[in-house]
């Protein structure tokens, strides 16, 4: 009877929503292409609120591919920072015995040794619900004891919805006497367990329980930004907006109870005074994008929220001709598809590649169903809209283990780029906080096809290089020397269907003779049967995938 009353709401919704004449965010925004084709301007971003400017010149960027190779890129960087230096950092998950290299040191060493040497060492890290619920809320708590007692300062937040979290992952390191000591890094890596793995795909040996599926040390693919030059401030102002928001980090009785148990800082100090922004060093325009929700008592940086990562993508993808190649952890939300779909309409000859994890990330009875049902919905859309144009696949190393892909990462006509922590569904989009950097390079790339969507765009170096990089990856190619055949966008799909192709061949008969070359597959997932999809639709739009837009956008499904 409940599941009955459920799904006629929900239907009901609907047919309001289409009723409006408004069924996505592309149907009815008009977006400003003379200010600039592809990236927000300040009232497209929707929030006047916050101190970051529309986007900055002359940075430089640099992809860190692998945990293994971010985490010994930063390690140095702490290991540098001394007096006077400032050092930000957030995360969803913080691991203190998380080595950053093979010989150390542990991401509490790390940080706690450049407290301790005179940086001011700064963290907000996600409170988190408890262990015994599977979530990392001692582990983060350790952490932050950890820095306290070193000299540095580490908050717990819990300024989020209900059943909401903190997904930001940014570090920031500025100093007055180096000038190699300022930069930031954005994107989908936690300084946590299982993180460090490389190409070889074999995993961290410092791993996590994880579903048996992906082996004893899982395989872990993910991408951080590295960002020099005068974004470096914008993502520092991220980090000082959430830290100087005068609201109590945590309004629940048990937590007050646990911070003085705990000795859990209540109150965050003032930050040191900004250092001058850094000076442009790159090609590169960075614009940052965010996602916070509306919420009681209101952000002060943002207080009607802010979805600006998901204004940017539709902003983008309304430009989008040729090829939309994407890597992200969840791909399971109906507003989130449907955007991508009314590109594939809008343009007949876009093409879209999609990489997502085999298997989902626990093993729960619970929430493998409604998380499966948002999951399926999405790609029924997305292959509605595209049938061939649409490959959705996923990676195993060459041992044919499967890989968890956690990046999240998008290249459009390899002019617009993006890598943050915001996945691609509902809750990334509206719910929590989230942090993405969208990049354009003005270098122009001279390799044919110079102009691949045709709009004189040109070809970007950067948009490129991450593009053809990942693939390169993923197809075992010896490296971007070997990528020629992948840069026009419909030979890239065509070379990457013959690959998946020849592998799912090789595995269906019985994985006779040499394995192929490449690490990529079609993706399927057993969809959950009609009772199971009914039954859960509600958990999966109250819990894994809620919705932190005001009411009004929400029935007008718009962001």
């Amino acid at each position: 009877m409940i599941d009955g009353i459920g799904s006629v709401l929900l239907r009901a919704i609907d047919r309001v929503s289409h009723a409006l004449g408004r069924s996505s965010i592309l149907a009815d925004s008009t977006f400003d292409h003379d200010a600039h084709p592809w990236l927000l301007t300040a009232e497209e971003r929707g929030n006047p609120d916050t101190r970051i400017g529309p986007w900055t010149e002359g940075n430089a960027c640099r992809t860190l591919v692998h945990g293994a190779t971010y985490f010994e890129v930063l390690g140095e960087h702490l290991a540098a920072a001394g007096r006077d230096d400032l050092v930000l950092f957030t995360d969803w998950r913080g691991d203190p015995e998380q080595v950053l290299s093979e010989s150390g040191p542990t991401v509490e060493d790390a940080l706690s040794d450049a407290a301790r040497r005179g940086a001011a060492v700064r963290g907000l890290l996600w409170r988190s619900h408890s262990g015994l619920l599977g979530f990392t809320g001692d582990k983060n708590s350790s952490l932050a004891v950890a820095l306290e007692d070193a000299g540095g300062e580490c908050v717990l937040d819990q300024r989020v919805l209900a059943f909401g979290s903190h997904h930001q992952k940014l570090v920031v390191l500025r100093s007055s006497t180096r000038p190699e000591g300022n930069v930031a890094y954005v994107g989908g890596i936690d300084l946590a367990r299982a993180r460090r793995d490389d190409a070889s795909h074999r995993g961290d040996p410092l791993s996590r329980p994880f579903p048996p599926e992906y082996g004893e040390t899982p395989a872990w693919h993910d991408i951080q930004l590295e960002i020099t030059g005068p974004a470096v401030r914008d993502v520092e102002d991220t980090f000082r907006e959430r830290w100087e928001d005068p609201a109590a980090l945590s309004r629940l009785p048990w937590h007050i109870l646990s911070d003085l148990i705990r000795r859990h800082r209540r109150e965050p100090s003032v930050l040191p005074t900004p250092l001058p922004d850094p000076p442009a060093v790159g090609t590169c325009t960075v614009q940052l994008l965010r996602t916070y929700p509306r919420r009681r008592p209101a952000y002060p940086f943002a207080t009607d929220g802010e979805r600006s990562a998901a204004r940017a993508y539709a902003k983008a993808l309304s430009r989008a001709e040729r090829l939309v190649y994407i890597e992200d952890q969840y791909l399971w939300s109906v507003d989130v598809a449907r955007v991508f779909a009314g590109a594939l309409r809008r343009s007949p000859t876009l093409r879209m590649i999609v990489v997502v994890p085999r298997h989902l990330d626990d093993d729960s009875a619970v929430t493998i169903p409604p998380s499966l049902v948002g999951h399926a919905a999405a790609l029924d859309i997305l292959r509605s809209a595209g049938a061939d144009r649409v490959l959705v696949l996923d990676v195993e190393n060459d041992d044919s283990v499967p890989v968890y892909v956690h990046s999240k990462a998008c290249v459009i006509d390899d002019v617009w780029a993006a890598i943050g922590s915001d996945n691609f569904n509902r809750r990334s989009w509206t719910h929590d906080s989230e942090l993405t950097a969208a990049v354009i390079d003005t270098a122009r790339d001279p390799r044919e096809p110079t102009d691949p969507g045709g709009l004189g765009d040109g070809a970007r170096v950067y948009a490129r290089e991450l593009r053809l990089g990942l693939l390169a990856e993923h197809l075992c190619r010896n490296g971007l020397d070997d990528t020629s055949d992948l840069l026009d966008p419909d030979e890239c799909f065509d070379a990457v269907t013959r690959s998946v192709t020849a592998l799912d061949a090789w595995h269906d008969g019985g994985r006779r003779g040499p394995r192929p070359a490449g690490r990529l597959r079609r993706h399927a997932i057993e969809v959950p049967p009609v009772w199971k999809q009914r039954l859960f639709s509600w958990l999966y739009r109250v819990v894994v995938d809620p919705d932190g837009r005001p009411w009004r956008l929400r029935f007008t499904r718009r962001f």
